[in-house]
């Protein structure tokens, strides 16, 4: 039976592991070369695991040598980690290097830095910052529910 459900013990870091490797695409976010590099910094060299893709971030100049396992690796990031002297690895090798999860760090990108997020919530009423869905802000738009008591309500 191969998969990697099947060959790993359903520890507890691996069952962390195998739930986020069922989760949509906007639950897996994308995580950058620099946010990996400034968290690894005390944590020595562990295997960075990441149930998503890791990103080049062009903000930083040197990586150091990193051992990532992921899901995708954009064309810039891996070779910027090769280059340093690192390695990628697939979540089968890291199943038959560490099946506990020994010496590893799991890692996942910011799941509200969508641009969508930015429009969650009501625009227009006091104390709120949502992005409206308008092209300009003047005092004529965002001017329906919330705004007007004949409109629903008034906040």
């Amino acid at each position: 039976s191969s998969g990697i459900n099947a060959e790993w013990p359903l520890r507890p870091g691996n069952q962390v592991i195998l739930r986020r490797l069922f989760m949509s695409r906007q639950n897996r976010p994308a995580l950058s070369l620099a946010r990996i590099t400034r968290q690894m910094k005390s944590r020595g060299d562990k295997t960075v695991v990441v149930v998503g893709t890791v990103t080049d971030d062009k903000r930083i100049f040197e990586v150091p040598k990193l051992r990532v396992c992921a899901l995708r690796v954009t064309e810039g990031a891996r070779t910027r980690i090769i280059k340093a002297g690192g390695t990628i690895i697939t979540f089968e090798q890291l199943a038959v290097e560490s099946p506990l999860g020994q010496n590893t760090v799991l890692m996942q990108g910011r799941r509200n830095a969508r641009e969508a997020n930015r429009h969650f919530g009501a625009p227009g009423l006091p104390k709120t910052h949502a992005k409206p869905f308008v092209r300009l802000r003047s005092r004529n738009h965002e001017m329906a529910r919330g705004k007007r008591k004949s409109r629903g309500y008034k906040a």
